[in-house]
């Protein structure tokens, strides 16, 4: 379960315990039994709506399974985590997941103290602004293009059936078969840590970026294609574009 779904669920507990105090403390509406047949009744309803809230939020946010988002409607940073977050399920992918909702999270952070040290540097209507700011916002895409293709890949990525094989080795297959199967499984796996490993060089550029902005005290808005970490990310973005064509 997200983090997100843990606070979900203590924030209905909190929400079910003030409406509760609120209902029945005799400062407020001081519900209460006994006073009046409809008091009672209500303070009953009441009760009995509260329990069935906590044990239908519980189910919904604890136990029931998470409905894994179409690629095509992935939007937002949360959207993408969401969308990740469902595929820890698979034992062979969870060290792989975890990583790429690590990288997701960390590019976020990354892009946010990248522009913040933008604004201090420079005015948002220089041209090295705008410069920096639309490299940051390449190179985020490209970070969330590798999700996505990761995510089209996990989409039918059949653990069943590769558990299956695993177990069974070549067992009850023909060894042309069970090789030919063992390639297809492994160009998913290989597929998601390439990518993975993708990802992590494009945080580091971002890394290197905001280090040798640090250092720069004073210079043109033409050097800026000139820095060798501007020339390696324009690298990086075009190679791995070519690679997807």
């Amino acid at each position: 379960m997200t983090m997100t779904r843990y606070i979900q669920f203590f924030g209905l507990i909190l929400g079910i315990v003030a409406a509760n105090v609120l209902a029945f403390s005799p400062g407020f509406v001081g519900l209460g039994f006994g006073e009046s047949a409809f008091q009672t009744a209500l303070s009953v309803t009441l009760l009995f709506g509260s329990v069935l809230a906590l044990f239908y939020g519980s189910y919904t946010l604890l136990f029931k399974q998470p409905v894994v988002l179409p690629v095509r409607q992935i939007e937002t940073h949360e959207d993408y985590v969401e969308a990740l977050s469902f595929y820890r399920r698979i034992k062979v992918l969870e060290e792989d997941i975890t990583l790429g909702l690590s990288q997701l999270s960390r590019m976020k952070k990354k892009k946010e103290t990248l522009m913040n040290v933008l604004h201090q540097r420079f005015d948002p209507g220089e041209l090295s602004f705008k410069k920096f700011a639309s490299v940051t916002e390449e190179v985020e895409k490209l970070l969330y293009l590798n999700i996505r293709s990761i995510l089209n890949r996990l989409n039918v990525f059949d653990e069943a059936d590769y558990a299956s094989m695993m177990k069974s080795k070549s067992v009850n297959l023909p060894q042309k078969l069970f090789q030919e199967k063992t390639k297809v499984y492994n160009d998913y796996l290989t597929y998601v840590k390439t990518s993975l490993h993708t990802n992590e060089e494009i945080l580091l550029k971002l890394d290197q970026l905001l280090l040798e902005i640090s250092r720069l005290d004073s210079f043109e808005a033409g050097d800026i294609e000139e820095m060798p970490c501007m020339q390696e990310i324009d690298q990086l973005i075009k190679h791995t574009k070519l690679y997807r064509q």
